[in-house]
């Protein structure tokens, strides 16, 4: 169904009228739900910590930075379409077209990822060699190639992967801010608009923040054995079936 109805001229009223608490609870409320239901939100920063063997800090630092990404394009977007009284039916189809980016772009990240980590993991494979000790002790260890032999520019590569994050959450909407919580604000007022946006934005990024802490603390117990080898093609899989999850389920 095609929208008609665009956003009217933002009035510069006082601060909070009676509305504003009432959008203000529903943006938290809404903020958080999305965020639990969204896995995208939160399980790549899980996932890629516990492959890359982040520290505590630097996951959180990460899930912070992208979290600001993630919101401050919608807000921008809401508040220009507000001040050019842009339709709101646009504004939702130019949502959408960039939640399917989104999905696209964790597709095609964690595919990728996948594929790499599988071909580490081949290399990886540990193997044993036997060495013959004085008094005709034979001696046999196991180890891998690729721990052994890295060299300094394959770690400088591991600092592409938070900017590629960063880049896929910049260009991942808000779906709900604009339709349910932008539009009732800028009736009421601009600061009102900021004030509902900023709760929302808050709600959004803690959730995420607090999800990703709590996992991440979990998953450090996890032991995978054998299969540790494993953990980044097993990282880069999460990252696409949540991709494929946005794609196909809309979540």
């Amino acid at each position: 169904m095609q929208w008609t109805f665009v956003f009217p001229a933002i009035k510069v009223l006082p601060l909070m009228t009676e509305a504003i608490p009432i959008l203000a609870g529903t943006a938290a409320l809404i903020g958080i739900g999305h965020t639990l239901m969204g896995p995208d939100h939160y399980l790549p920063f899980i996932v890629m910590g516990k492959a890359r063997n982040w520290s505590m800090p630097k996951t959180m630092w990460i899930t912070l930075l992208c979290g600001i990404g993630h919101v401050i394009g919608s807000i921008a977007l809401g508040l220009l379409g507000s001040m050019l009284g842009v339709a709101l039916g646009k504004l939702e189809a130019l949502e959408a077209w960039r939640g399917n980016i989104t999905a696209q772009l964790l597709i095609i990240f964690g595919f990728t990822y996948f594929i790499w980590g599988i071909h580490r993991a081949i290399k990886n494979k540990p193997h044993s060699h036997a060495h013959i000790h004085d008094g005709n002790v034979v001696h046999t260890h196991k180890h891998s190639h690729t721990h052994e032999h890295s060299h300094p520019h394959e770690i400088k590569k591991r600092a592409i992967t938070p900017w590629v994050l960063f880049t896929i959450f910049v260009f991942g909407p808000c779906e709900p801010l604009i339709p349910l919580l932008m539009y009732p604000a800028a009736e009421h007022s601009l600061g009102g608009m900021l004030v509902v946006a900023g709760v929302f934005a808050l709600a959004t990024i803690g959730t995420m923040m607090s999800v990703v802490w709590i996992s991440s603390w979990g998953i450090q117990f996890v032991k995978l054995g054998a299969a540790e080898r494993f953990s980044h093609a097993l990282a880069g899989a999460a990252v696409c079936l949540s991709g494929l999850a946005i794609q196909f389920l809309g979540l």
